[in-house]
């Protein structure tokens, strides 16, 4: 864990409330159009992404304040987000 964040409790707090909302709407956001992108189906395929999206909120928001390092948490949202929106893409 970083020290600094070993020192201030409040601002460990504020990140990973900051990592629950920011991270999960990053993370929803990239699956939706990812599903929007590479599968086929058009408006079917957008709304059940968007759908879908709501579950990996909920599970981002739960990975946030689960008794991991900070630094995993944020790891464990943004590499999955930024490597949906590659793939999107790359096959969209």
């Amino acid at each position: 864990m970083n020290p600094f964040f070993t020192h201030h409790p409040g601002l460990a707090l504020l990140s990973r409330v900051l990592a629950a909302v920011l991270g999960g709407y990053l993370l929803a956001s990239a699956w939706a159009v990812f599903c929007g992108l590479v599968f086929p189906g058009g408006v079917e395929a957008v709304l059940a992404g968007v759908q879908l999206s709501f579950a990996w909120y909920v599970a981002a928001v739960v990975w946030a304040f689960s008794p991991v390092p900070l630094g995993r948490v944020w790891r464990g949202l943004l590499v999955p987000a930024v490597a949906l929106l590659a793939l999107a893409r790359w096959g969209g």
